[in-house]
C-alpha cells in the first residue's frame, strides 16, 4: 500500500487535491473530560476564577478547528463554512462532553478540523479548572460521523 503523504523518495509531502471535485462535507466529533464534584459544581456555578468554562471552551473549540493546518502538518488550510460546537453536563462522571461539527463544501474532509477543535475546547476546560482539580482525565476525543467525499459517510456505533 502507497502512503499519500510521502512522494516517491519517501520524503514527506501533503496531497494533492487540485484534480478533486468540491462536495459538501460535514464531520463531527466529540471527547470527554471527567473533573471533580467540585471543579464540576464551580462551572455549572459560573463561579470558576477564570471566567465562564464552558462559553471560553466553545470559542477555544472554533479558533481549534480554524488553526487545525497551521497545528497538523500536512492539513490543508480549508475555508470553512460553519463549526458548531455543544457541551454535555455530565454530573453522573461528573465532566462534560464536548462535540463539535465542522462543514465546507469542498475537495478534501474536515474530520480534523472537528478532533482539533474538541482537543482544544477541552484542554481549554483543563486550563481553567486546574487551580481546582489536577486530576481531570480528557479521554475519548472520536470521530462520531462524517459525510461527503469519495470514501463516503461514516456513523460510530456504539
Amino acid at each position: 500500500m502507497d502512503l499519500t503523504h510521502l512522494d516517491e523518495k519517501d520524503r514527506p509531502k501533503m496531497v494533492d487535491v487540485g484534480g478533486k471535485n468540491p462536495t459538501r462535507r460535514v464531520a463531527v466529533a466529540s471527547g470527554i473530560i471527567s473533573v471533580s464534584r467540585d471543579a464540576f459544581d464551580a462551572v455549572v456555578e459560573n463561579r470558576a476564577k477564570k471566567g465562564p468554562v464552558l462559553q471560553t471552551a466553545v470559542i477555544a473549540a472554533i479558533m481549534g478547528a480554524k488553526k487545525t493546518p497551521e497545528l497538523i502538518p500536512m492539513c490543508h488550510p480549508l475555508l470553512l463554512t460553519g463549526i458548531d460546537c455543544d457541551i454535555e453536563e455530565l454530573p453522573d462522571v461528573p465532566g462534560f462532553k464536548l462535540y463539535v461539527t465542522a462543514r465546507l463544501d469542498g475537495k478534501t474532509g474536515v474530520e480534523m478540523e472537528a478532533l482539533t477543535g474538541v482537543s482544544v475546547g477541552l484542554l481549554t476546560i483543563y486550563d481553567m479548572l486546574k487551580a481546582i482539580d489536577k486530576g481531570m482525565q480528557i479521554k475519548n476525543i472520536q470521530l462520531e460521523s462524517k459525510e461527503g467525499g469519495k470514501s463516503g459517510n461514516y456513523q460510530r456505533h456504539g
